[in-house]
């Protein structure tokens, strides 16, 4: 691989840095100054007011990012960056998602309200033929006809975008996992340069916030995403994984190791939101209604730090990643694979639903 398409990824990575290392401490005054905070009340873990509108600064960075990265391969003797139909549709998709994360933060919005706004922005990257076609025999199912895999992308970008948001519980647990899998993307898609560009400079941004959001201290240089950074995140990583199932520099016959990629990227975050809907719906609550039942909650009801309960969450997602990788090339069926990955999730929550059982009674 030529050494030099590199240079626009590592330009595109340090100009977001210096955006988000720039933009952050502006937004921070900001709120301090329209008193713009993350107020603490009987869900949240934090005890006292925190600016929350740090995920502002994620789709200028990206922006800034994938410009300078455009003019650093015109310069380099290569092309400007082209755009087709699913970038430029998910961009104003992911425009949507922003500004209605953004009216959350800053005056509220009922759930149900952000949903309906996330199910047009989800209905946008099918239009522009983004669309699940294979299973890859999950369920034993491989062809399927377009308008279940229109709705089953649609349901599968919804629960994304959702997944992402809800997992914000905790510092850097939400922007760590995004880090991990949006650099994966990166890698998938050295060859598609505007694509690997935009993640590159995604994972930039993130990490200078993950700095501020992690060790940063209330009063100082602390910040939350907030929805606008959570929501825009989802969208990204909900489009990358229907992408990298798609995408025309991968052989025709590795559909199966794409879609378990993507499974596996996104599988904590998923399944953690699958399995808190699914109880509040048994236990007779609306899936809408905030509880503290997600996995960083249990961990830190059993006594976990927040610090150490990002870190077991973060050091799971890189154990399913080499345990799958493993079993895929000891030529491990995908759906098995998929199958055992539920089983190890299910088997930690149900160990630590033991254990917070045990430290209650």
């Amino acid at each position: 691989m030529d050494p030099k398409v590199f240079i626009p990824l590592i330009v595109s990575f340090v100009s977001a840095m210096i955006v988000t290392a720039i933009g952050l401490p502006l937004i921070i005054n900001a709120c301090r100054r329209f008193k713009y905070f993350d107020f603490p009340d009987e869900r949240k873990v934090h005890r006292t007011p925190v600016p929350r509108l740090g995920g502002l600064i994620f789709m200028p960075a990206a922006v800034v990012g994938l410009i300078v990265a455009s003019w650093t391969q015109v310069l380099l003797g290569g092309e400007e960056y082209v755009f087709g139909v699913s970038t430029i549709a998910m961009t104003f998709g992911a425009l949507m998602i922003y500004v209605i994360g953004f009216i959350d933060d800053r005056y509220g919005m009922k759930a149900s309200h952000k949903f309906v706004i996330q199910m047009l922005a989800a209905l946008i990257l099918p239009l522009c033929n983004l669309v699940i076609r294979d299973l890859n025999g999950i369920f034993g199912l491989h062809q399927i006809p377009f308008w279940i895999g229109y709705v089953l992308t649609v349901i599968a970008i919804l629960v994304i975008v959702n997944a992402i948001n809800l997992i914000d519980g905790i510092d850097g647990l939400s922007s760590g996992l995004c880090i991990l899998i949006l650099t994966a993307y990166t890698y998938m898609f050295i060859e598609s340069h505007a694509i690997a560009s935009l993640n590159a400079a995604i994972v930039g941004s993130l990490l200078v916030f993950w700095c501020f959001n992690v060790f940063g201290k209330v009063g100082g240089m602390k910040i939350f995403m907030g929805d606008a950074g959570s929501l825009f995140l989802g969208y990204v990583c909900a489009y990358m994984s229907i992408k990298s199932m798609m995408r025309p520099t991968a052989p025709e016959d590795c559909g199966e190791q794409q879609m378990l990629i993507s499974i596996t990227l996104l599988l904590i975050p998923v399944l953690d939101v699958v399995r808190v809907a699914l109880q509040r719906r048994f236990t007779g609550r609306g899936i809408f209604q905030p509880d503290k039942t997600h996995i960083h909650h249990i961990l830190m009801n059993v006594g976990l730090s927040m610090h150490a309960s990002l870190v077991c969450i973060l050091s799971l997602f890189l154990l399913i990643c080499v345990i799958n990788y493993a079993l895929w090339q000891c030529h491990f069926l995908m759906p098995l694979i998929v199958a055992m990955d539920v089983a190890i999730y299910l088997l930690v929550w149900g160990v630590l639903m033991l254990a917070n059982k045990s430290t209650t009674e």
